[in-house]
């Protein structure tokens, strides 16, 4: 961590736990507020609070995960997500379930913009939460725990957070292996829309999290 002074270690480690609390608690402020005015402050808050703290943290590039990705890792995660989604779609198929095709996700500018909010999340779980997780715990550990953290965001929606604590899991090694966003966001908007259109929306309630996802039915 690279602060513009010069910090004890363990008044460091207590920097990086001030970090990961306050913004955790603006995220679950804004995704537990009723009102969407008083989301969007909450959400504007969050985005002013990662961007101070990386000022001040000053990271590498490659330690946000905005590098160039490397050619294996993209390879790796390509290959896991298409048989991730192809194993999602034969058991809902089994099941008796289907493919919902008029579902909104297969409009190509919704699907676009699915794209850019689960880069905006990768930002948010692999460059400020598993790299600070890292510092705390070291490479193995902060997996476990970015991971978690990231799934309980998505409570109460048993299936997202379900899929969202194997999906991070995964999406976490292999930002601590490659250090690259990129390519984790495509994988994580591929298999985000597969769910999208296998999953009833009676449980899935349009992928709504938090206070939005009591407020699917209103």
């Amino acid at each position: 961590m690279k602060l513009p002074w010069k910090l004890a270690p363990p008044y460091r480690s207590y920097f990086t736990w001030f970090q990961l609390i306050t913004v955790y608690l603006l995220l679950e402020s804004a995704l537990w507020s009723s009102r969407i005015s008083v989301r969007n402050r909450w959400a504007f808050a969050i985005v002013i609070v990662v961007f101070a703290f990386m000022a001040v943290d000053r990271p590498s590039i490659r330690r946000l995960g905005l590098a160039q990705p490397a050619g294996k890792g993209v390879g790796i995660m390509l290959a896991v997500s298409l048989a991730a989604g192809f194993l999602l779609v034969f058991m809902v198929h089994w099941a008796g379930g289907e493919v919902r095709t008029d579902a909104v996700w297969f409009n190509f500018r919704q699907s676009l913009g699915y794209f850019l909010w689960a880069l905006v999340q990768e930002f948010l779980l692999q460059s400020f939460f598993f790299t600070r997780c890292e510092d705390l715990f070291g490479g193995e550990p902060a997996v476990w725990i970015a991971a978690t953290l990231f799934a309980f965001a998505h409570l109460p929606n048993p299936i997202l957070t379900t899929f969202t604590l194997i999906g991070a899991s995964f999406f976490c090694e292999m930002f601590r292996r490659y250090r690259s966003i990129y390519p984790i966001a495509v994988v994580h908007a591929a298999l985000g829309l597969t769910v999208a259109v296998t999953m009833p929306d009676s449980l899935l309630h349009h992928m709504r999290v938090g206070i939005g996802y009591f407020q699917y039915w209103h």
